[in-house]
């Protein structure tokens, strides 16, 4: 599964959050005993990195696959870069679902949502507005409004947000993420090095009143997002970029 996925584009990423109401601690105790916790399961992840809105433990960046974990005053997030294999997906998101709630003092109350996001980067050298808007508008009604010599795309981001009726508190947003260099006047025709982005992001609001189920029901929205990415963002996102891409480089 993850090189099917790498066929497809140039990197693709898990990242997972867990985001709580009211402000976590950061004081040094409880945050390197967690990091030193992560480091016990997975040594790679050795460097310990302050940014101005959070405290993170890294691998290296070239570490294949490359994992991270992160605390901001609202959210626990992680995540893992170019896994090899399923287990290496979702491992280290596992991991601080299961151990977070204890080092920071996070209740089943405190716990807004739980989220998961797919990431796909597409590298592209052409105007991606226009690599979005030929391979995901052509044949629909939207078509119209751009086919016409005289108009040139500079700004293509479908974005698409739906509750999953028959899962309650789930919701799933599809976006297409381009890096264009301009947005504005005359837009860029290349976009250096920025790639094209396909992100599917999955949120459970309230997701567990007893922490022992947060693993779980993490599980249940990887089995669900898993099913998303592969029956809807991968034929219907993912290849028609990367043909039109393909196409665009001949």
């Amino acid at each position: 599964m993850p090189n099917s996925y790498r066929a497809l584009c140039s990197d693709f990423y898990i990242n997972a959050k867990l985001n709580v109401r009211m402000e976590l601690p950061t004081n040094r105790e409880p945050v390197l005993d967690l990091f030193e916790r992560a480091r016990r399961s997975f040594p790679a992840m050795n460097a310990f990195r302050r940014y101005k809105d959070e405290l993170a433990l890294e691998s290296a960046a070239n570490a294949t696959p490359h994992r991270w974990m992160a605390i901001r005053s609202s959210s626990v997030r992680s995540g893992v870069v170019n896994p090899t294999t399923e287990e290496e997906m979702y491992s280290v998101h596992r991991m601080a679902a299961e151990v977070s709630p204890y080092y920071l003092s996070i209740s089943p109350l405190d716990l807004e949502y739980i989220e998961l996001l797919y990431g796909f980067d597409l590298a592209a050298k052409e105007n991606h507005d226009e690599i979005a808007a030929s391979a995901l508008l052509s044949g629909s009604p939207l078509a119209a409004l751009i086919d016409n010599e005289d108009i040139k795309i500079n700004d293509c981001q479908p974005l698409l947000g739906m509750n999953l009726l028959n899962e309650k508190g789930l919701e799933a947003h599809f976006e297409i993420k381009t890096r264009t260099g301009s947005k504005s006047g005359v837009p860029s025709s290349s976009s250096g090095n920025e790639p094209i982005s396909v992100y599917l992001t999955l949120r459970k609001y309230d997701p567990v009143t007893d922490l022992k189920d947060l693993v779980g029901q993490l599980d249940e929205l990887i089995e669900r997002g898993q099913e998303l990415v592969d029956q809807y963002a991968v034929p219907n996102l993912l290849i028609p970029l990367r043909e039109e891409i393909v196409s665009r480089s001949y």
